[in-house]
């Protein structure tokens, strides 16, 4: 069995990315040069890591390894949360660059914005330098809040193409995506399928998607994934097993029906990840 196609999502600045990605957290540099060549090979064309989850080196060698053409390749990377500030940030992209051993990237973005530092516009400047010297072709945030936005929309040129949050059926941040829609920024959901470790909770028991599920002969994951589409989200699920990979992507083939969205609607928490955007020092 192979990975299905999957469909590119456009963005504000004209660029594509493929609606669904790999998400490469928690593999250390080893882990990740098998599981991104693995990937490629099977047909991903996506990836997604950051400077804080310290495998670039892997991605990039994983990339390499799998002989896919570079332009074919849609890499994410994220500022390190040490990096904020003009000069910092221009120097924690080398760095990335450096690591991933790669001439530019599809996608970089602020990985938090880091409220008390208050140097995340000071950051964007920089990102806007490198997009417009081609080095970051398409640049957005990552767990940017309403107000994160609106300041960094008024004090900047470059609307984000991308907000990467936090969101799944236990989360849906419907105040927030509204937000990023009514700008034309694609919300991209981390933790999609609520793996976060930290959040004590384990949809894949969920009874309500179980039975959705077994309605459609799916797992709970593609309910999930196929819920995210159906929601206009670039997802980036993690998995380091190749038989996830495939699994991830066999989500066209079956929509979900209108009461199946109401018993989804209806598993919405509040809860989120124990890292609020606004605390983080």
């Amino acid at each position: 069995m192979s990975i299905q196609p999957i469909p590119d999502f456009a963005l504000n600045d004209g660029s594509t990315i493929p609606q669904i990605g790999l998400g490469i957290f928690g593999p250390n540099d080893a882990s990740a040069a098998d599981t991104v060549a693995t990937a490629l090979k099977l047909g991903y064309r996506s990836l997604d890591t950051a400077e804080q989850y310290q495998n670039e080196s892997g991605v990039g060698e994983g990339i390499r390894r799998s002989g896919v053409p570079r332009d074919e390749i849609y890499v994410t990377t994220k500022l390190g949360n040490e990096s904020h500030g003009y000069d910092a940030a221009l120097r924690g992209f080398e760095g990335s660059l450096k690591r991933l051993g790669l001439d530019y990237v599809d996608l970089f973005l602020i990985h938090w914005p880091m409220t008390k530092i208050d140097k995340y516009v000071e950051s964007w400047r920089a990102l806007e330098r490198l997009q417009k010297g081609g080095l970051a072709k398409s640049i957005g945030v990552a767990n940017f809040q309403i107000h994160h936005l609106d300041r960094l929309m008024a004090e900047s040129r470059v609307v984000p193409a991308v907000n990467q949050i936090e969101l799944h059926p236990a989360l849906h941040q419907a105040e927030l995506k509204a937000y990023n829609t009514s700008h034309s920024i694609a919300t991209m959901a981390w933790s999609p399928l609520a793996g976060n470790p930290f959040a004590n909770r384990k949809l894949t028991d969920s009874p309500v998607l179980l039975k959705i599920g077994a309605k459609y002969g799916k797992t709970v994951a593609q309910v999930i994934i196929r819920w995210h589409l159906d929601q206009g989200n670039v997802v980036i699920p993690k998995t380091v097993s190749p038989d996830r990979m495939i699994e991830n992507t066999h989500v066209f083939d079956f929509e979900l029906e209108e009461t199946d969205l109401a018993e989804i609607a209806a598993l919405e928490t509040g809860i989120r990840n124990p890292y609020d955007p606004d605390l983080m020092d």
